[in-house]
This record gives C-alpha cells, sequence and structure tokens, in this order.
C-alpha cells in the first residue's frame, strides 16, 4: 500500500514537472525565434551574398507530447545557426548546461511507468500463486475445479486492474495537460499518438503482470521467486539497456565530430573551391558559359557571375555534406537497430523506444530535424544567390560609387523556419520492430498460460 502511494505521488509530481518543463522550454525558443525573425527583416539594403553569410538561427520544437516523455531532448541541441557554404550542429543543449546531473537521469511520467510501475508489479505478484502453494490452499482451488489458465489469468487481470488505478489517473492528467499546452487545439495526428501511447504501455504492464505470475507458479517459495523476479527486473532495467548500447557502438562504429568534418572538408577540396577563381573546375565552368552565350567577359552575361558561381558552389557542397551526414545518421540507426532488436529479449527496450517515437522525442526526429533545417539553410543561400545573379551588376563599382545591394524588402521572401513532425503513420512503421517486441512478448505469456495445465504437472 505504501509503495502504490509512493508512485502515484511519483507519477503526479513528474507529471507536474514535465508540463513545467515543457512550459519554459517553449517560451524560451519561442521567444528567440520571434527575436531572429525580427531582426532579420531588420536587415538595411545589403549585398545579398552577405545576407547569406550572416545567416539565421532555427530552434527545434517539442511535440505536445513530450512532457510526457523527455527522450533525448534534453541530450540534443535545441537550435542550429545556417549559413552559406557550412553546415552546422544543432546546440545548446540542457545537458550542456546542466553540470552532469542528466546523467542521473530525469524524472519524467514515462520513466516512473517504465521503471518503477513494473517493480510495483513485481512486489504484487511475486507471491500470487507461490503464497497459494506454501499454505496449501494451491490444492483445494484446483480441486474446487478451477483451472490452472483460469488462476493465471485471473491472479493476472487482479494485478492490472490494481496498476490501472495508479496508470489511467496520470494518463487523464496526460490528456487535460496536452489540451492545455496544445490551447485547445488537438490535432488528429496527436490523438493517434496518445492512443498508441496508451495501448504500448497497457501491454507492458500485462506483460509484466503476466511475468510475475508466470514466475510465482513456477517457484516453490515466495523468496525465490521474489529474488528472480528482482534479479530480473536489476537486468532488465539497469543492464541490459547500457550493455546493448555499448554493444551496438562497437559494431557500428560512428567517426569523431572532427573526423566528420575533415572527410567534407576532404572532398569539397577535391570538387573544386568556389572563391578560387583558378580552380579548375570553376574555371571550366567560366568557359562552357562564355560559350554557351558567345561572349568573351564574365561582365558580358546576362546574369551576375559572382552568383551564379556561389550557387554552383553551394549546390556541390550541400550534395557532399548530406552524402556523408547520411552515412553518419546510418550508423546510428544502426546502432539503435540493435538495442531495438533486443527488445524480444527484454520488453523495457521496446516500449522505451516505442514511447520516444509516439512522444517526437527520439533520435529519428531529432534527425527529421537537421534534415529540415538543412534543407532550408541551401533554399535561403540559393535565394541569396538567386537575388545576386538577377539585380547585382557583373561591374565592379568604383570607390565613389554606391555599394552593391539590393533592397531589404527582399528579406521577407524568405520564409520563417518551421518544423513539422513525422505524421503517426511513418512513426508506426519505423517502430515496427518495437512494437512486434511488445506482441511477440505477449503471445509467449498467454501461450504459457493456455499450456499451464501441461508444464504446471511437474511443479
Amino acid at each position: 500500500m505504501a509503495l502504490t502511494l509512493f508512485l502515484g505521488l511519483a507519477l503526479c509530481l513528474a507529471t507536474y514537472t514535465g508540463w513545467e518543463h515543457y512550459q519554459s522550454q517553449q517560451r524560451q525558443r519561442l521567444k528567440y525565434k520571434a527575436i531572429v525573425r525580427a531582426q532579420w527583416l531588420a536587415k538595411p539594403d545589403k549585398h545579398p551574398h552577405r545576407m547569406a553569410h550572416y545567416g539565421y538561427l532555427v530552434f527545434r520544437d517539442q511535440h505536445e507530447l513530450s512532457f510526457f516523455d523527455f527522450g533525448i531532448e534534453s541530450f540534443a541541441g535545441v537550435s542550429i545557426f545556417l549559413e552559406a557554404h557550412k553546415q552546422n550542429t544543432a546546440n545548446f543543449s540542457e545537458a550542456g548546461f546542466s553540470g552532469g546531473m542528466l546523467r542521473f537521469g530525469e524524472m519524467s511520467v514515462a520513466m516512473v511507468l517504465q521503471l518503477l510501475v513494473p517493480l510495483l508489479i513485481f512486489f504484487l505478484g511475486y507471491n500470487a500463486i507461490s503464497a497459494e502453494r506454501e499454505s496449501g490452499t494451491l490444492k483445494i482451488l484446483l480441486c474446487q475445479g478451477i483451472s490452472w489458465e483460469q488462476l493465471l489469468a485471473g491472479k493476472t487481470l487482479g494485478i492490472i486492474g490494481v496498476v490501472f488505478t495508479l496508470f489511467l489517473p496520470v494518463m487523464l492528467l496526460t490528456m487535460l495537460g496536452w489540451a492545455v499546452l496544445s490551447n485547445g487545439h488537438l490535432s488528429a495526428d496527436a490523438i493517434q499518438r496518445f492512443g498508441l501511447l496508451l495501448a504500448g504501455y497497457t501491454m507492458y504492464f500485462s506483460i509484466c503482470a503476466g511475468v510475475a505470475v508466470w514466475v510465482s507458479a513456477c517457484c516453490s517459495t515466495s523468496k525465490v521467486a521474489l529474488t528472480i523476479l528482482l534479479a530480473g527486473w536489476v537486468c532488465g532495467m539497469m543492464i541490459l539497456p547500457r550493455l546493448t548500447q555499448a554493444i551496438g557502438v562497437q559494431l557500428h562504429p560512428a567517426p569523431a565530430r572532427i573526423e566528420f568534418a575533415a572527410n567534407v572538408e576532404k572532398e569539397l577540396h577535391r570538387q573544386g573551391d568556389s572563391h578560387n577563381p583558378d580552380d579548375p573546375h570553376y574555371a571550366k565552368l567560366k568557359d562552357s558559359l562564355l560559350q554557351q552565350y558567345k561572349v568573351t567577359d564574365v561582365k558580358q552575361l546576362p546574369f551576375n557571375y559572382g552568383g551564379y558561381v556561389m550557387a554552383e558552389g553551394e549546390r556541390i557542397s550541400a550534395a557532399i555534406y548530406n552524402r556523408h551526414q547520411q552515412k553518419l545518421t546510418d550508423s546510428y540507426q544502426k546502432q539503435n537497430s540493435f538495442t531495438i532488436a533486443a527488445g524480444y529479449l527484454n520488453p523495457y527496450l521496446a516500449i522505451r523506444y516505442l514511447s520516444m517515437a509516439l512522444t517526437a522525442a527520439d533520435f529519428d526526429t531529432y534527425a527529421d530535424f537537421q534534415d529540415q533545417a538543412e534543407a532550408y539553410r541551401y533554399q535561403l543561400a540559393q535565394q541569396m544567390n538567386k537575388l545576386q545573379m538577377k539585380y547585382i551588376s557583373n561591374a565592379t563599382p568604383g570607390d565613389t560609387d554606391k555599394p552593391a545591394t539590393i533592397s531589404h524588402t527582399h528579406w521577407a521572401s524568405m520564409p520563417d523556419f518551421q518544423y513539422h513532425f513525422k505524421p503517426v503513420a511513418a512513426v508506426v512503421r519505423t517502430q515496427a520492430a518495437t512494437i512486434g517486441a511488445l506482441l511477440c512478448w505477449l503471445a509467449l505469456i498467454i501461450g504459457c498460460f493456455l499450456g499451464a495445465s501441461k508444464w504446471a504437472k511437474s511443479l
């Protein structure tokens, strides 16, 4: 009773702190996002290439359900500075300013449900059958006509009923907090995510309850059953997740940040330098343009030659970076896939990855944000290059001439960055392995219960 009360209070506290954390983070992001946009629009008349190098700061949005499960939110950068000819990584993660305290984990609703509720289930179910055997009432129950299947199913459903006295109120609080955070605008996609979240945790708790009752039925004493369940909890919740992650990193190593940057820079030098007029690639490009337009000098071209060269350089550098970035993302995906595959041995790993994905706090969402930010950066740089080609003359201004600039009204032609979360159908496809793992565990428990009358005779 005391443990149930403690977990109830922990879940309420986790819901409140998660809601406050989301509100605080979202206020900051919206504030600075508005400041960045206002500063961009307030820039005076400039050369468009200077505006491309001035850059733009974009922020990663949080899903309204992310207060339920923080996932990697605190460890992933929240903003990326976008500029021409250069791809930057996301920075300013909360973990970078925490002084190492986040290494001990964060208290979220998902953490309590994934780690502590199974512990409650094991304490409720470790003596479900073994205590009946020790007191001698098990034989009496069986002699009165109850089957092993009915006995195991009844004990399991009883434990699930107790757990749901905690789980359902928390989900109702989650729904209330979610409605407040979204200002009453509940999208169909988010509602489907919440429904899948509810179904996923229901399966997870059912699996934990089934395991507890099955272990209790297999053990001769309650002490042995409790020891096995606690050992399984420590191994499944503490040791195996870190072990599988370490093995995944060893099997699929990813290059360090400095090595990644060096590889990109090395290939860029092989392809050509758009800022070097004597570069062979761009010298050949210049000759082909002169021949195509039948002129003898780039000043005679009907567009700004410098803008054309910058656009070509941006196209080449973006393609090189995207290719290397995709290889890096694939390495991380392979590391995660090893841990996800281990969900068939440990349901905790399956529900953890499924929960993070449904609340848009997983690595796939973070990688998708980087991809959308890079697409926006490329569009921004090429938009500035097009403005340069169209409005900037090829003639170099003299010392007394007005600098080559265009009107600041053109800056508004570039829309603000808006991140779009993946639709729930895409999330379900990427999480097919985790959903399959939970279903397999559920099927295994049901299969053991249905065949209980055969294996229970030997106990």
